[in-house]
């Protein structure tokens, strides 16, 4: 409570409304005669609130006195920064009232405390002048400021100039702004300095281009972005020509949000496109992406953890392709800035050089000091301080920590110091705050509140209704259920408001409300004592999870991710049940993956959410399978293990789970999957640009294929082989196997007389390198229509491609080209390619696009696919890729006359290829070369 109001509604004179902590009353008292001679001169009115009534008539009425006011003064102590209702009720409304009606605002301070941590106070001047007397003499001089003040008021009022006018802004206000989805945030923000500076530099230099702030709820993420805002709209938004927001908490909380179809329709139409509807979605984000960068684009994505994998192993990844799409391209290529809030840190994705993560779990300790300050927790200010460095500055360790203190009867500050380290427990992993989490638990002892924290140490995500009721379901689990399986309903809810009370388990959720969620560190704690200390009601809990999540879909083989995703949880609870055969053989094997149909894979292109459903096999990914497992599931998970790293572009770590599972099969004399495994590791050396060990695994594969006496197996692998020759610059010998091939393929099924699927685009490849578009188009145009028919996506894309590539080199045949075709063909097949998940072949996708571009003139475009391509590359090490994108790179420079830079490019690509044994490109080199040395000469 606080405040001391002047003036009556009813006079029409100014009124000075006084914002204090009724602690510091004599303050207030010391300030009023000041103002008193004001007053009788009519000047101003002054009204002392202890003559509002007693009940709820008492808001109102301030309220109403703020909306009339025009100046306030602020008592500056520790008890207003305490105070909930000076900082989250009158502070915002009054700043709002400066901001737009000119209030005259004057903050005093009258004892020592965190002022400097609010920016709304350091941006204002500060009575005492330099805000630090008040630690020396304030005493002695409260006269002299207060009659500053007295004189500040009736400057302001003399000549009845109430209304403040602002200075013009250098910059025009902007064509078009929508925030209105953003959190109302109510507190005020504070210690945040630094971020609100690095806010500033991004959008002033170039080049950041896609911003993530990330903590956890409760940290001030919305609120920072909300009163950066505030500066921005202050000065015309610094020359944004559009601002448009989102919140992905706005769709309303009924349903989980699991797509960002609603946002791609709503931003397409706000930016004007005219069929925000139709389109993949990556045709959606790619226009999207276009209307952005059109003018100078402030766009703020609020919330994004609910389309981001809470997958270990993919944690943070954009599950939305069409999102995921959009911010890749604004990463690359954007003349603005896309300001993202997440809990969640988004991974690299190829989201490009212009991509910055602000972490804001950490805070200064003069912001740990208010912290602790405004939660309560009392003692000097060195004191908090100090604490606030013992606890890593640590924002949720913070919290924690004072709420911890706030049930110590007098809340001070020393418990603070004899709370047991976890020494064990690295910095980086959460140290800090699970010494808090620690303390918290033994302090709870054997409680319900213990038990149900336990629970969320079962699950990697929040925690729906249905499987908690599946786990205290049955008998008490010992730990985990005793006490709890007991509470009535009113009890269960007083259970969940002391948690929240405590910041050990998040405020329920506008977005589901009947989720139970908590910070990762909470559930990583309880999910590690679980593992050492219960065992047995561990393993049950799970086991009980496990039949909960594979009952749940509606169906035995869901179509869609979406509806698949109750059984990757339950793959993963049975795995942590020890129920590794069961999950393998009946959810994995059988529902997700449907047998060598690969669904997943083949269709849905989820090769990360497979990764992770498959890192419960291991005891060390991706090295050990579990002893759980028979010899033959074994040598199979590796070798899966390893084909999905390789898809997702962890090459280097896909070569050891091939590896051992090839020499497992061998040992099994199981040839046709030795074969297999030989022919994925001659791929993947290849294109890590170990063409020598890719070529010995060719031989290998076609040699364990001989001995499988399995056809397929027979004409796929010499079509492995053939690629491997061929990029070593053996065409004809490529060549030869290829036919071969397809002859044995022709032979068994003749209504296939061409090769199909990768080992066909790896045929036309070679073909297009030979300049025969023609029997290109013919071969891609009806494999395309085989492959279309059984929906697979690589596939599909491929020969998309295929056709793309032969349209765009049969254009330039022509001495008037026409590139509608090609371009139509490309941008589909990058698009498929995309959907199919496989990060080396989107590669040559944006290569053969990149080129399209080139030879349209619009280099630009040119340029954000070979950038897109680079990172995809450079990320996991595919050396083959490299050294293509760099003579891509030279004949883009040299279209625009860059020669110095084409010629750095050629001798970056000669290099590698020389060192790789990539003899295939030799030609194009030296045609490049002799194009360099023509124009320098």
């Amino acid at each position: 409570m606080m405040t001391d109001n002047m003036a009556s509604p009813a006079e029409n004179k100014p009124l000075v409304f006084i914002s204090y902590s009724h602690k510091d009353e004599d303050w207030k008292d010391r300030l009023k005669p000041q103002l008193k001679a004001l007053e009788m001169a009519g000047r101003i009115m002054v009204w002392d609130d202890r003559k509002i009534d007693a009940g709820e008539k008492w808001y109102p009425e301030i309220k109403s006195a703020m909306e009339k006011s025009s100046a306030a003064v602020y008592l500056i102590s520790e008890h207003f920064l305490s105070s909930d209702f000076c900082i989250k009720e009158e502070i915002p409304f009054l700043l709002r009232r400066c901001e737009n009606d000119g209030m005259l605002m004057i903050p005093v301070l009258i004892s020592p405390c965190a002022w400097d941590v609010f920016d709304w106070i350091s941006e204002t001047q500060m009575l005492p002048r330099d805000g630090k007397s008040v630690l020396v003499d304030f005493d002695g001089k409260w006269a002299v400021v207060f009659s500053e003040v007295a004189k500040l008021i009736k400057e302001k009022f003399e000549g009845r100039t109430i209304k403040a006018v602002k200075p013009p802004s250098k910059f025009p206000p902007p064509k078009n702004i929508d925030i209105t989805r953003l959190p109302m945030t109510g507190a005020e923000l504070f210690g945040r300095k630094d971020e609100m500076a690095m806010l500033d530099e991004a959008w002033d230099k170039a080049d950041v281009r896609l911003l993530s702030l990330v903590a956890w709820g409760g940290v001030g993420k919305s609120t920072l972005v909300n009163k950066w805002l505030e500066r921005m709209a202050q000065d015309n938004y610094r020359g944004a020509v559009r601002v448009f927001a989102w919140s992905f908490y706005s769709q309303g909380t009924s349903e989980r949000v699991t797509s960002a179809d609603r946002f791609m329709g709503e931003a397409l139409a706000w930016f004007g496109d005219p069929t925000p509807d139709e389109g993949s979605p990556w045709a959606k984000a790619d226009r999207l992406a276009g209307l952005i960068r059109q003018v100078r684009t402030l766009l703020i994505l609020d919330g994004l953890e609910p389309l981001q994998s809470g997958l270990k192993l993919e944690r943070g990844k954009i599950k939305d392709p069409a999102l995921a799409a959009l911010l890749r391209d604004l990463g690359r290529n954007n003349p603005g800035l896309c300001l993202i809030t997440t809990r969640e840190a988004l991974p690299d994705m190829g989201l490009g050089h212009g991509f910055k993560q602000i972490d804001l779990d950490r805070i200064t300790k003069e912001a740990g000091r208010a912290l602790l300050r405004i939660a309560g927790v009392q003692g000097p200010d060195a004191a908090l301080e100090e604490a606030s460095e013992a606890f890593g500055n640590h924002a949720l360790a913070l919290n924690l920590l004072a709420r911890y203190l706030r049930a110590i009867p007098g809340h001070g500050i020393d418990p603070a110091f004899s709370i047991p380290d976890l020494p064990d427990i690295p910095l980086e992993k959460g140290r800090h705050a699970r010494r808090m989490i620690a303390s918290f638990e033994k302090r709870f002892g054997e409680s319900p509140e213990t038990e149900l924290l336990r629970i969320l140490g079962l699950f990697d995500r929040p925690v729906e209704k249905g499987a908690l009721t599946a786990v205290l379901t049955g008998d008490p689990l010992p730990g985990l259920t005793g006490k709890l399986s007991s509470l009535s309903q009113g009890e269960w809810q007083n259970l969940l408001k002391r948690l929240r009370q405590t910041r050990l388990i998040a405020e329920e959720s506008r977005h589901c409300p009947e989720e139970i969620d908590c910070h990762p560190l909470v559930r990583e704690h309880f999910a590690d004592l679980l593992q050492t200390q219960y065992a047995g009601p561990h393993k049950e809990a799970h086991s009980r999870l496990y039949a909960y999540y594979k009952a749940l879909p509606e169906k035995k083989y869901p179509d869609t991710l979406e509806e698949m995703e109750p059984l990757f949880a339950a793959v993963a609870h049975g795995c942590r049940a020890g129920r590794y055969q069961e999950a393998l053989d009946d959810v994995y094997w059988e529902r997700i993956s449907r047998k060598e149909e690969a669904y997943t894979v083949k269709k849905l292109g989820a090769f990360g959410a497979e990764l992770a459903a498959l890192s419960g096999f291991f005891d060390i990914p991706w090295t050990r399978p579990v002893d759980g497992l028979g010899a033959e599931d074994k040598a199979a998970v590796l070798n899966w293990a390893g084909f999905r790293l390789r898809a997702l572009g962890r090459l280097h770590e896909a070569v050891q789970p091939m590896q051992a599972g090839l020499e497992a099969q061998v040992k099994n004399e199981d040839w046709e999957n030795a074969a297999s495994a030989s022919s994925s590791l001659s791929e993947l050396h290849l294109t890590l640009g170990q063409v020598t060990e890719a070529l010995e695994y060719g031989r290998q594969s076609v040699a364990y294929a001989d001995q499988s006496e399995e056809w397929t197996q027979k004409m796929i692998k010499r079509t492995t082989l053939a690629h491997a020759l061929y990029q070593a610059g053996e065409l004809a010998q490529a060549r030869d196997l290829f036919e071969e091939a397809e002859a044995m393929q022709r032979e068994i099924q003749p209504q296939y007389p061409y090769l199909y699927s990768q080992r066909g685009f790896q045929f036309c490849d070679l073909l297009l390198s030979r300049g025969a578009y023609g029997e290109v188009e013919q071969r891609a145009g009806q494999t395309l229509e085989w492959v279309t028919r059984e929906n697979l996506l690589l596939a599909i894309a491929l020969d998309t491609l295929s056709l793309g590539r032969a349209a765009l080199l049969k254009a330039l045949a022509h001495q008037t080209p026409d590139f509608n075709q090609a371009e139509t063909f490309l941008n589909q097949a990058v698009e498929g390619l995309r959907k199919a998940g496989q990060q080396e072949f989107i590669i040559n996708g944006l290569l053969a696009r990149a080129a399209l571009f080139r030879a349209q003139g619009r280099f630009d475009r040119a340029q954000t696919d070979l950038s897109e391509a680079h990172d995809i590359a450079e990320q996991g090490g595919m050396g083959l890729f490299l050294a293509d994108i760099h003579l891509e790179s030279c004949r883009l420079c040299l279209a625009q006359s860059q020669t110095q830079e084409a010629l750095a490019h050629l001798t970056s690509a000669n290099g590698m290829i020389q060192r790789m044994g990539y003899h295939r490109r030799d030609g194009e080199v030296k045609e490049l070369q002799q194009a360099v040395d023509g124009i320098i000469k």
